[in-house]
């Protein structure tokens, strides 16, 4: 549903449904409070006639409004583009939650995504209905309305971390946007030093396949560097130069995730929380997947495609994945991490390292690499290049603007063909039509193995063929 298509009467039955299958897709302006809401918010459902519709919640603050104290916009699920100019537009808004109109301009970051500034600013208008740098601005507000909702951080700190350069700043913009002060919205006065956490959520669209997800993303932890207990998923992390710890904790009841992380990520809570949102594809809309997959997705309609919290981590495991098993992958990255790898306090017995840098990676000779890994000489070939071209910025797994392009770069890397290409493109880009096809696990639970047949047979499955993939590797279960 783009800027321009949202339908009056569709929407408003929506509002008075509280249909979460539009939770995040569109945002309703009450005219006569100046208060916008989600579609699940259990407020009395104002009358038609007050109702203006919105894309994003930047385009609803523009129009005047202010986020709703009790549905909490800030918690709502993101979209999931599939076509070109939606991932296009995905990257932009993912580079913009990272904060990087924080630290480049306009033009800077056009060029990073290989695109005109001019094409930039058309695209985040056609999508979120504002331009970038209000955009920009409702993520740093929503952000900090989440902070001094949900943490105990101290509001000098939640100004920075929101991305604000003073305090003057962030407490006038917000008491003009807003119409409150700042300490108007804190639940309390405890202070940051007094909790061992900050701790934010997020919110998804049911249904959720939990153990479905966990049972897959704990098979390939790697070592000390990440862990699934208890329902639990823990990891060391380093964002540029902020290094600590997270805790991801599902709330099925209520649809959310808690994200506790370390007071040292302070001020890398922004691309924290998207990397969260990415690993956990809590962006996804089941129901509609559901849907399109037809009788593929019956029995499991809840499941995601698995992401990953750090591109290049998830890279060099599928390139040690190539022609061995879950586990022996696994034991790989593990040997990996243990000579390679940084220390990083934790509260976690079992967590307690960092993956390697790409550069540090680059730097190791290839030999070396290879008998302390042990691991055959073409893999260490493939693990040097990739970890140059990263390094160097010719290959970016954190966002690809052009996904064609950055598909191709890797195709062109030694020891990278098709198949690991798009296992990258579906877990570390979450590209939602990434589809591994010579894989033979998906052989296997399509009874078919000419390749040219797999993917023909696959086009039904446009524009969501990541999530066949899934499915049929979770079909493999009750062989």
């Amino acid at each position: 549903m783009l800027f321009m298509e949202l339908n009056n009467d569709i929407c408003y039955q929506a509002v008075l449904t509280h249909d979460r299958r539009f939770d995040g897709v569109f945002f309703v302006g009450v005219k006569s409070t100046h208060i916008y809401c989600r579609t699940v918010c259990t407020a009395k459902p104002p009358a038609a006639r007050s109702c203006t519709f919105h894309t994003s919640a930047a385009a609803a603050e523009l129009a005047g409004f202010r986020p709703c104290l009790r549905c909490r916009p800030e918690l709502a699920p993101g979209l999931a583009r599939v076509d070109s100019i939606g991932r296009l537009a995905s990257a932009i808004s993912r580079r913009i939650e990272d904060g990087a109109l924080s630290e480049m301009s306009i033009g800077e970051l056009a060029a990073e995504l290989d695109i005109s500034e001019r094409h930039l600013r058309r695209v985040v208008s056609s999508e979120f209905g504002v331009s970038p740098l209000e955009l920009a601005q409702t993520q740093r507000l929503l952000l900090a309305k989440q902070l001094l909702t949900d943490s105990t951080l101290p509001v000098t700190e939640i100004a920075f971390a929101s991305g604000f350069n003073s305090v003057r700043r962030f407490n006038a913009i917000f008491k003009s946007s807003y119409g409150l002060n700042p300490t108007q919205i804190r639940k309390g006065s405890q202070s940051q030093a007094e909790t061992e956490a900050i701790e934010c959520e997020l919110g998804y669209r049911p249904p959720y396949d939990w153990q479905a997800l966990f049972t897959f993303l704990s098979a390939r932890a790697v070592a000390g560097v990440e862990s699934f207990n208890d329902g639990r998923y823990r990891r060391a992390v380093r964002i540029g130069e902020n290094k600590g710890w997270l805790e991801v904790i599902p709330h099925p009841q209520i649809h959310r995730v808690r994200v506790r992380m370390a007071p040292s990520l302070s001020r890398a809570i922004l691309p924290t929380l998207t990397k969260v949102r990415r690993q956990f594809d809590l962006n996804a809309d089941p129901l509609a997947i559901s849907a399109h997959l037809g009788e593929l997705s019956k029995k499991n309609p809840g499941l995601r495609v698995p992401g990953a919290f750090d591109g290049f981590e998830m890279a060099v495991r599928a390139i040690l994945g190539q022609q061995v098993s879950v586990k022996g992958a696994t034991t790989l990255m593990s040997r990996l991490v243990t000579a390679y790898g940084e220390p990083c306090e934790t509260p976690f017995e079992d967590v307690g390292w960092l993956f390697p840098r790409a550069a540090k990676l680059a730097s190791i000779d290839i030999d070396e690499l290879c008998k302390t890994v042990k691991m055959p000489h073409t893999r260490g070939v493939a693990i040097n290049a990739l970890a140059q071209a990263v390094a160097s910025g010719h290959v970016n797994l954190d966002h690809a603007g052009d996904l064609e392009l950055t598909l191709e770069k890797l195709k062109g890397l030694p020891g990278i063909g098709e198949w690991t290409a798009q296992y990258i493109a579906m877990r570390a880009l979450n590209w939602p039509d990434a589809f591994p096809h010579s894989d033979l696990g998906i052989y296997k639970a399509m009874k078919e193995r000419n390749p040219k047949l797999v993917l023909a047979a696959a086009e039904v499955w446009r524009p969501w063929r990541a999530y066949a993939a899934i499915h049929l590797w979770k079909s493999l279960e009750t062989v």
